[in-house]
């Protein structure tokens, strides 16, 4: 299991049966990655960018082709009532088919994300989100512009072509810092 990559330990971690393996797969997923991926119920087309590093994702149920970016937190929001002794708000996240969390979000409690939604980066989400939105801040949401994908396609650009264009940038701003200091 030491050399296996980020995918197969997700896998074993993820949807195995033999819970010895499935304790030594999230181990070595903390280790390597630094991220804790517990899920009652997981679809296997669910992406991590980048290896999942630095999340921590407990959720009831994440659908279908669901892609979570980095430093995401997944997880419950409960409270205790300490007059009636009960806990409150119990409950983990669902994510809908299609959502996308953007890095560092938040997503809290037994709320729902809905299809097509968008989380984006640093927001923190506790309440339910409708489908076909971007959610953003604290708790803010706005319908998704249907022409355009946000943060992920499976058409994606290439990292070659992100650093070309990078590159030209900044080519750019060096060439405008040297006319300013002239």
């Amino acid at each position: 299991m030491e050399e296996m990559t980020f995918e197969e330990l997700l896998e074993i971690n993820c949807f195995s049966a033999n819970t010895a393996e499935k304790a030594k797969a999230a181990n070595l997923l903390e280790q390597r990655y630094c991220c804790e991926i517990r899920c009652a119920d997981m679809d296997k087309s669910v992406l991590f960018a980048h290896h999942a590093r630095g999340c921590t994702i407990v959720a009831a149920k994440i659908c279908k082709n669901v892609v979570i970016y980095q430093n995401v937190t997944i997880g419950s929001n409960m409270r205790y009532n300490k007059p009636h002794k009960q806990w409150e708000n119990v409950g983990s996240p669902i994510l809908a088919e299609n959502v996308i969390v953007a890095d560092g979000a938040k997503i809290l409690g037994p709320v729902i994300i809905g299809m097509n939604t968008v989380v984006g980066a640093g927001a923190i989400i506790t309440k339910s989100i409708p489908a076909n939105s971007v959610a953003f801040g604290v708790n803010q949401y706005k319908p998704k512009d249907p022409d355009y994908d946000l943060v992920f396609n499976s058409d994606m650009i290439s990292g070659e072509g992100i650093m070309k264009v990078d590159q030209k940038r900044v080519d750019e701003f060096n060439k405008a810092q040297e006319s300013r200091d002239q």
